[in-house]
């Protein structure tokens, strides 16, 4: 099968430009499969992933997935990256997520309308960030890390008591929404404007990435062997 490539349990099926996961997928790898690399394709849809019930890890950046995202029950699933979608409503999401990933402790929504960051609206600012935070952690929480962020003890006890007023509303559709979808294959979360690699806004640490696949935004958390 053209694309797809098979390292013990984990499956990778990148840069294929399928709108929706490929029967033979379910059927040939669903059964043993524990993480599933679906990133750079056009999907808008997940119909199919039922055939992969012992999932651990998701990985579905840079696709077409909305609001109308439907995940089978995944008992198993810790890790899920959605980076680069078009989600918006983010309570809905989260309201899925809780229902159908008990086991969920690492998520990723970067690159979404529905996750506000300085880095892809001029409009959001650091204080909307954090007040996302605090909904996701109210939503869900039992995640570890949130957008390659480690979660803080701090964070989990404002979440407790703040996070349901944090809810972020959806925006609404406009005109420029339409026009920036419609060039989704291009994102980047950076600014358009160069910048010097060392003069950047992220937190100075270490990390240790781990990548699949040629293009594979990767799981870029750290491992537990790691903490």
């Amino acid at each position: 099968m053209a694309g797809l490539v098979v390292c013990g349990t984990q499956v990778s099926y990148i840069g294929q430009d399928c709108r929706e996961i490929p029967e033979h997928l379910g059927k040939d790898c669903g059964h043993f499969a524990k993480r599933l690399d679906l990133s750079f394709n056009l999907l808008r849809s997940l119909e199919g992933l039922s055939a992969f019930r012992s999932l651990e890890e998701l990985i579905l950046d840079n696709n077409l997935l909305g609001d109308d995202l439907v995940l089978p029950g995944l008992p198993q699933l810790h890790t899920l990256t959605l980076n680069k979608n078009q989600i918006t409503d983010l309570e809905c999401l989260l309201d899925h997520l809780a229902k159908v990933t008990p086991s969920l402790e690492y998520l990723s929504l970067l690159g979404n309308v529905a996750c506000p960051n300085e880095l892809v609206s001029l409009e959001k600012d650091e204080e909307d960030y954090k007040r996302y935070r605090c909904f996701v952690l109210y939503k869900l929480p039992n995640l570890k890390f949130l957008d390659a962020q480690k979660v803080t003890k701090q964070e989990r006890e404002e979440a407790l008591l703040r996070g349901a007023f944090m809810k972020v509303v959806k925006p609404k559709a406009s005109s420029g929404d339409i026009a920036a979808s419609s060039e989704h294959r291009h994102y980047t979360p950076l600014p358009s404007a160069s910048r010097e690699l060392t003069s950047h806004r992220g937190v100075l640490g270490k990390y240790r990435y781990v990548y699949y696949g040629k293009n594979s935004e990767g799981n870029r958390f750290i491992r537990d062997d790691q903490l």
